[in-house]
């Protein structure tokens, strides 16, 4: 596994338990407000002084061949010392990128995390349902989030590239009609996301059980440079959105 980065420590990331966050290298999106620019090319991305620094034009890259061009920054050999060490204070790790589900050897990987006794949760932005479902059918995933960018007629427009939808779709039935916990969750950009698009989104989930919409942060170092210092939605805003999205779903709430 190419492991592009390790949190030791969250309260945040897994409802209700204390986890470590591996970050994957490696996506076949090119999300315009994403801030792991690193991850996401990381054999276009250069470091100067800590910061992020693209190199070259970004393509739109969609094979794991073409992802795994980077070089693990955490050796997975380390990873696991870590953890093995960490028994006795973590409850859980949270595999999450880039987007892990590119990487052919996730579930291997997730059984190794499993071995150990950890409960794992597994952030998704929905485009490989195959290998969800394989995760899902092995009990190798206990909660599982899916980033839904937007209505389907503009996911192109979010997401940088153009998906196959039908395994966007594909992913949604899963999740829902899983055994296990699960969420959606959106980052809300003005540019990008308006109220309209909201209520086409709370269809596309209709009756899930979460729906989280993330506030979007311009301040820091985003794959697309141009969205660097953009308007944020208020919060009066996302209440706003927050309220359209809450018909649609059991949940829903402003992170």
């Amino acid at each position: 596994m190419l492991i592009g980065g390790l949190q030791k420590f969250s309260l945040l990331d897994y409802p209700g338990y204390v986890s470590a966050i591996v970050f994957t290298q490696g996506c076949n999106f090119r999300c315009h407000f994403c801030y792991n620019p690193m991850l996401v090319w990381p054999s276009s991305v250069k470091t100067t002084e800590g910061k992020p620094e693209e190199v070259g034009k970004v393509k739109n890259i969609s094979s794991q061949d073409e992802n795994q061009k980077g070089h693990s920054l955490i050796s997975e050999d380390d990873l696991f010392v870590f953890l093995e060490h960490r028994l006795d204070k973590l409850d859980a790790v949270v595999v999450t990128g880039g987007e892990p589900t590119i990487h052919k050897d996730l579930p291997e990987f997730l059984e190794k995390i499993r071995y150990l006794g950890y409960q794992i949760k597994l952030d998704t932005n929905g485009t490989n349902p195959e290998m969800l479902e394989g995760l899902i059918k092995k009990s190798l995933v206990d909660y599982i989030a899916m980033d839904l960018k937007a209505p389907f007629e503009k996911y192109d427009v979010v997401a940088g590239v153009q998906p196959d939808l039908s395994k966007i779709k594909k992913s949604i039935k899963i999740i829902k009609k899983g055994k296990i916990p699960y969420e959606f969750r959106t980052t809300v950009v003005p540019d990008l996301i308006q109220k309209e698009d909201i209520k086409k989104m709370g269809e596309q989930i209709n009756g899930g059980d979460r729906w989280f919409l993330q506030k979007f942060k311009s301040d820091g170092a985003l794959v697309n440079k141009s969205f660097q210092e953009a308007e944020v939605y208020s919060d009066e805003d996302m209440e706003e959105l927050r309220k359209i999205a809450s018909k649609y779903v059991k949940l829903c709430e402003v992170r």
